[in-house]
């Protein structure tokens, strides 16, 4: 089985990783891909990458559920087009607090390839592209914290509806829902995830990195503790030479008599 995994740079500082693996039936996830997918990734952000794009080309399909000739192999102690490592090296990947990520969902996707996108930080999907995590149909679950960050993204509610159902969900109620951040035309996707990553990428990089960490870090504390974390990052933020002067520079157009929405704002 045949797995391609691309990395293209079409903005400075953003990453376009796009799967392609057209020999496998549905664009499931092989071992192999999710494998080359983490290096990839991996790969992006030791170069550089401030923004990484998640893609699929295969027409029609995004990422979908895991190869079960993989995964069933991996139980039965048989070989695998890969060791599975990959599944949760993509996610720690995704992760990752120098890197903010983006899904660019392009075509229907399940299981394991839901979790991926998921883990984003951001989510493009195209009108009428169905989710579904099917793990409950297949008799297995959802292996690399689906179920988890559904619940946190939609609610407990929608996502015990899908999990345990396993049945399709539509991108626009997944939008609804608040677990999809915009929902464009059919073959919009990569280009509106490419336009707000390039805005993301012009950002200063140390306020980008420590607001990512705010969001990741603060998931898994109680409230109190999120606010101290935040009151740290914030703190540390605050005093880099680099925002101190560009504070100033500010002020100074704002006294000017420039508004804030001319100075800071831009267009999505």
């Amino acid at each position: 089985m045949g797995n391609t995994v691309t990395l293209e740079w079409p903005h400075e500082g953003v990453a376009l990783v796009t799967v392609n693996d057209a020999a496998v039936p549905n664009h499931n996830i092989t071992f192999a891909t999710v494998s080359a997918l983490a290096d990839t990734l991996a790969k992006s952000r030791e170069q550089g990458a401030r923004v990484s794009v998640l893609a699929s080309g295969v027409p029609g399909a995004w990422l979908n559920h895991a190869h079960l000739g993989d995964l069933g192999n991996l139980f039965q102690g048989k070989p695998a087009s890969a060791e599975p490592s990959g599944w949760f090296r993509a996610p720690q990947e995704l992760a990752q607090t120098d890197v903010v990520t983006i899904a660019a969902i392009s075509g229907n996707t399940s299981g394991g390839g839901c979790e991926l996108g998921w883990a984003c930080d951001l989510r493009i999907a195209e009108t009428g592209v169905l989710f579904s995590q099917p793990e409950v149909i297949i008799g297995v679950g959802t292996g690399i914290g689906g179920t988890s960050r559904l619940r946190r993204l939609i609610g407990r509610t929608a996502a015990a509806e899908m999990v345990l159902t396993g049945l399709p969900v539509s991108a626009e109620r997944i939008h609804a829902l608040g677990g999809i951040n915009r929902l464009v035309p059919k073959g919009m996707a990569v280009k509106t995830a490419l336009d707000m990553a390039a805005h993301l990428a012009s950002l200063p990089p140390h306020a980008l990195a420590g607001m990512k960490r705010m969001l990741r870090e603060g998931e898994d504390m109680p409230l109190s503790a999120a606010l101290d974390n935040d009151q740290e990052i914030a703190q540390t933020l605050f005093r880099d030479p680099w925002s101190i002067e560009n504070m100033a520079k500010l002020q100074a157009r704002y006294d000017a008599g420039e508004k804030i929405e001319d100075v800071l704002v831009r267009k999505p």
